[in-house]
């Protein structure tokens, strides 16, 4: 059986990002901290964290954290855990354009009874961290079901393509975008295929020349200052500053992700809150199909 303690010790030394944080938040010692994920780890037979500066979990130990966060939610059903502040742990994997947009609005009704760990993925790629155990939930664009968990399909958030007057200018795109393939393409991350499928749509191959930008912010802005075009979410133009600054290259072409929430179905009342909180929010911000 597994002693919850050195779960609740590797737990924090992550959360805290280091073992004196975990054995302040723990009260207990730093060896004792320690101690207890060597024990755990020997249980095992494999590591659990890799020693570095911060401490990361290794896989398993990422699974052994969402195993005892799902304890941790049906205990708070039952009254018994964490008695003194009411509140649970849950690691939750989205896309960074979720969080820019709406999802915020979702996690904000119950953010006085748990704590988030938001883990920031592509919206392709998310169920893959909830088929290995890794988090509670996911937002994600796959709405394969997976064996214990609950999917339900949330919407479609609607992507166009932006860049500014002086770039298209500048790569005479203004009347005719049948080489956008050659022009600088941005994208947020090697996992980012929204470019590469918008040309597809288009026609075209892949982008000549990508340009990396790990943030949505960013993303904006550079498309405004004319560095490049790139799919964004249309409601997330739609409310920013630079919106005057942004020109839909393709008004009548655009792509439509649908947007799938994963949730196990032994995770507890809180997680049950979050998840009607996600589709009642969902069905304010995203498209719905006819």
């Amino acid at each position: 059986m597994l002693d919850y303690r050195a779960l609740e010790a590797l737990a924090a030394v992550v959360s805290q990002r280091g073992f004196e944080k975990a054995a302040n938040i723990l009260h207990v010692s730093q060896s004792a901290v320690s101690q207890r994920i060597k024990q755990l780890e020997a249980q095992l037979g494999q590591p659990v964290i890799l020693r570095q500066t911060p401490p990361v979990a290794t896989p398993l130990g990422l699974k052994l954290i969402t195993h005892l966060q799902t304890v941790q939610h049906l205990e708070a059903d039952l009254g018994l855990h964490n008695q003194a502040t009411g509140r649970v742990h849950a690691r939750i994997a989205l896309s960074a354009d979720a969080i820019a947009t709406w999802f915020g609005e979702a996690l904000g009704r119950i953010t006085d009874e748990v704590d988030v760990d938001l883990i920031l993925t592509d919206q392709d790629k998310g169920i893959e961290l909830m088929r290995g155990g890794e988090v509670l939930a996911t937002l994600c664009a796959d709405g394969t079901p997976i064996n214990g968990a609950r999917v339900d399909r949330l919407g479609m958030m609607r992507y166009r393509a932006y860049a500014n007057q002086d770039f298209l200018t500048r790569f005479n795109l203004i009347n005719d975008f049948d080489n956008l393939h050659k022009a600088p393409a941005l994208i947020f991350n090697e996992d980012d295929q929204l470019q590469h499928r918008f040309l597809a749509l288009l026609n075209q191959p892949a982008p000549q020349n990508p340009i990396k930008c790990p943030s949505t912010e960013g993303f904006i802005q550079l498309a405004a200052t004319g560095c490049g075009f790139g799919l964004m979410p249309e409601i997330q133009v739609n409310q920013s500053i630079l919106y005057d600054r942004l020109i839909d290259i393709a008004p009548d072409h655009y792509l439509d992700v649908p947007l799938y929430w994963h949730s196990w179905r032994s995770s507890g009342e809180v997680m049950k809150r979050l998840r009607s909180s996600v589709i009642k929010t969902a069905h304010r911000w995203l498209r719905f199909e006819y």
